[in-house]
C-alpha cells in the first residue's frame, strides 16, 4: 500500500480547472450545511422512516434468539406460533417502511440535485460577463456536463444512502449492546482494521478524483477547441500538434483514471476482510462467553445474526462515502462559481446624462500583456460612431469596454459622468445594450423569446418589434405566430432569423445607447443593408457604437474611429477621412477594389 505512488503530473493535463475556481472544503462544507437545512424536514422524516425500518428487521433476530432460547427450554409449540406470527408483522412493518425509505431518499435526492442546479444557474448568469466570456470552453462543458451527472448520482443516491447506512449501523449496534453487550466490545474488534484501511484511502482518494476531473476538463478542452477552430487547424496545418496534444491528456487522464482504480483495489478487499473480522470475532468470543457459561445460546444466535446485519450499512457508507469523494471534486467545481463575488457595484453610482467616455483606458486579457493601449475617446448623446480596422486589433473588445462588459485595467470608462465599472450590472443594462455577433434561441415560444426583454410587452409591441427589423414576414408565417415553439425540439430558426430575433429583443429593451458588434454579420450583404436601413429608424436618436467589418457601416456613421494596435489612430467623419489619405481611406480603396 505504501508503495502506490500517483502519476506525474504533466503540463498537458493540469490539477485543476484555471478559468473557474474549484472551491475550498470550507466552501463546500458551507454549501451541504445549507441544502441540509433547506430540506431539514425531508431529512427527519427519512431517518425516522429508516428507524422503524431498522428496528422492524432487527425483530428477526432478536425473535430467533428467543426460539433457541425456549427450545433449549422444552417449552411447547403454542408459544413459538405466537413468535412467528410477531416475526410475521416484523417483516410486513420493515417491508413497508424500507419501501417508504426508498421513496424518501429517491425525493430528497432528487429535490436536492434540482437545487444544485438551480443554483449553479442563478450563480452563474449573476457572475461579471467578463469571467464567462472568458472561461475555458471544455472547464465549462465539463462542469454543466460530466459534474453534474457525477453529483446526479450522488445526490439520488449517496447522500440518502448514507442517512441510511449511518442510523441502520447505530442501532444495530445499539441493539447489539443491548442484547449481548460482550458481543458488542467483540464486533469492535475489527474497528482498527477498518480505520487505518479508510485513512489510507481517504487521504489520497480526494487529491486523485480531483486530478482525475481536471485530467478529464483538460481532454475536453482539447477536444473542443480543435473541433471549433477546425478550419483555421488545417489552414495552418496543425492537426499534427492538436492530435498529439490530445493524446498527451488522454493519456494522463487514464493515469489517473488507473490511479483511482488502483486505490480501490486495495481498499474494498480491507473492507472485506474487515466483515470478516467482525463475524469471526463474535463468534469466537461469544462461543467462549457460551462454554463459561456468563452468555446463554439465545444471546450469541442473536448477537451473530445482528453483526452479520452490520455487514450491509458498513458496506453502504463506505460504498457511498467513496462515491462522495468523486462527487465532492464535482461538487467543489460547481460550488466554485460561489467563490467569484458578483460584480455588486455602487447602488448610489448613476449616470447624469448620456455621454459615453474612454479616457486613457488600457486593458488585457492576461497579465502584463495589453490589448488596448491609452485609448481615449468620447462619443457624445445621439451619435454613431464606427469602429473599423484590422482583425485583431482591439475593435470588439474596446466595444465591450464601452458596453461595461469589462472593466478597464486602468482609466475610466464613463456614461454620464458615472464610471460603468462602479455601477451594478442591472444598472448599466438599463442604460447600455450588447449584440453581438453570437445569438441564442432559447427553448419556448417566439413570444417567450422576445418578453425576455421587456416582460410587460403586448403583441403589438412584439409584432411592432419585429416589424422593425424585417423579421415579421416569416414570423407571420408561423403554424402558430408568437406561440410558435422555437429552439432545441420546435421550430429550428436560421442564424439570420435568430439574429433578427435578438434584434428585436433590442427594440424591446429600448436602451438609449447601443453597442452592435457585426449585429448584422449573418445575413447577406442586400438583407443586411435592408435590416440596417430598417434599424436606422429605430435607432434614431440613440447613441450607437458600432464594430463595423463592413465598410458600408462606417460610411453611414456620424463618426468613425480607426483602431490599429490597440490605439484609436484616426478619428472623424467618412469624407474627412478619405480626404486624409491614411488608414481608413486605404481600407475604403480595399472595400471598393481600387488600388
Amino acid at each position: 500500500m505504501i508503495g502506490l505512488a500517483p502519476p506525474e503530473y504533466d503540463p498537458a493535463a493540469p490539477r485543476s480547472a484555471t478559468t473557474l475556481p474549484v472551491a475550498g472544503p470550507a466552501t463546500v462544507r458551507a454549501y451541504v450545511r445549507e441544502l441540509l437545512r433547506r430540506h431539514r424536514t425531508a431529512f427527519t422524516v427519512l431517518v425516522v422512516v429508516n428507524s422503524v425500518a431498522v428496528l422492524a428487521s432487527m425483530a428477526g433476530p432478536y425473535l430467533l434468539g428467543s426460539v433457541v432460547d425456549r427450545l433449549a427450554a422444552g417449552e411447547g409449540a403454542a408459544r413459538l406460533e405466537r413468535t412467528l406470527l410477531l416475526f410475521a408483522a416484523a417483516l410486513a412493518v420493515q417491508t413497508v417502511f424500507v419501501r417508504l425509505v426508498r421513496l424518501r431518499g429517491a425525493m430528497l435526492g432528487e429535490e436536492m440535485l434540482a437545487d444544485l442546479r438551480e443554483d449553479f444557474l442563478v450563480r452563474s448568469v449573476r457572475l461579471p460577463p467578463g469571467v464567462l466570456e472568458r472561461a475555458g470552453t471544455g472547464d465549462l462543458l465539463s462542469r454543466i456536463s460530466t459534474d453534474i451527472d457525477r453529483l446526479g448520482e450522488a445526490m439520488r443516491q449517496a447522500v440518502p444512502q448514507l442517512a441510511i447506512g449511518v442510523v441502520w449501523a447505530g442501532l444495530l449496534l445499539g441493539g447489539l449492546a443491548v442484547t449481548a453487550p460482550p458481543l458488542a466490545l467483540a464486533a469492535l474488534v475489527a474497528a482498527p482494521l477498518l480505520v487505518a484501511g479508510c485513512r489510507w484511502y481517504f487521504r489520497r482518494a480526494p487529491a486523485a478524483y480531483r486530478s482525475e476531473a481536471a485530467g478529464y476538463a483538460a481532454v475536453a478542452a482539447a477536444l473542443t477547441e480543435t473541433v471549433d477552430g477546425g478550419r483555421t487547424v488545417e489552414a495552418h496545418r496543425l492537426g499534427a500538434r492538436r492530435v498529439a496534444l490530445s493524446d498527451r491528456r488522454i493519456v494522463q487522464w487514464v493515469a489517473w483514471e488507473r490511479y483511482t482504480l488502483a486505490l480501490r483495489s486495495v481498499f474494498f478487499p480491507v473492507v472485506s476482510l474487515t466483515h470478516v473480522t467482525v463475524l469471526v470475532s463474535v463468534l469466537l468470543i461469544g462461543g467462549a462467553l457460551v462454554l463459561d457459561g456468563r452468555l446463554d445460546v439465545g444471546q450469541l444466535t442473536t448477537g451473530a445474526l445482528l453483526a452479520q446485519m452490520l455487514v450491509d450499512p458498513i458496506a453502504i457508507i463506505l460504498r457511498w462515502y467513496d462515491e462522495l469523494q468523486v462527487a465532492q471534486v464535482s461538487l467543489a467545481r460547481l460550488v466554485g462559481v460561489r467563490e467569484i463575488e458578483p460584480e455588486a457595484g455602487d447602488g448610489s453610482v448613476r449616470p447624469d446624462g448620456r455621454e459615453v467616455r474612454a479616457d486613457d483606458v488600457r486593458f488585457g486579457y492576461r497579465e502584463g500583456v495589453d490589448v488596448l493601449h491609452r485609448v481615449s475617446l468620447e462619443v457624445p448623446p445621439g451619435t454613431r460612431l464606427a469602429l473599423v480596422g484590422p482583425s485583431g486589433a482591439g475593435k470588439s473588445t474596446l466595444g465591450r469596454l464601452l458596453a461595461g462588459i469589462y472593466a478597464p485595467g486602468s482609466g475610466r470608462v464613463t456614461l454620464g459622468a458615472a464610471e460603468l465599472a462602479r455601477m451594478p450590472a442591472e444598472r448599466v443594462r438599463e442604460h447600455v445594450a450588447l449584440v453581438n455577433q453570437e445569438h441564442h434561441v432559447f427553448v419556448g415560444s417566439l413570444r417567450d423569446n422576445l418578453l425576455l426583454a421587456r416582460s410587460g410587452a403586448g403583441d403589438g409591441e412584439l409584432w411592432a418589434a419585429l416589424g422593425a427589423v424585417g423579421a415579421d414576414g416569416w414570423a407571420r408565417a408561423l403554424a402558430d405566430g408568437l406561440d410558435t415553439e422555437v429552439g432545441s425540439g420546435g421550430r429550428a430558426l436560421t442564424p439570420a432569423q435568430a439574429q433578427q430575433v435578438a434584434l428585436a429583443r433590442l427594440v424591446l429593451a429600448d436602451p438609449h445607447t447601443l453597442v452592435l458588434d457585426e449585429a448584422t454579420s449573418l445575413l447577406d450583404p442586400r438583407a443586411a443593408r435592408h435590416l440596417e436601413r430598417s434599424l436606422a429608424r429605430v435607432l434614431d436618436g440613440r447613441t450607437v457604437v458600432a464594430i463595423a467589418h463592413r465598410l458600408h457601416t462606417a460610411h453611414d456613421a456620424d463618426l468613425i474611429a480607426v483602431v490599429e494596435g490597440g490605439r484609436i489612430t484616426e478619428l472623424g467623419g467618412h469624407d474627412a477621412l478619405v480626404a486624409a489619405g491614411g488608414a481608413y481611406a486605404s481600407l475604403w480603396r480595399s472595400w471598393h477594389g481600387e488600388r
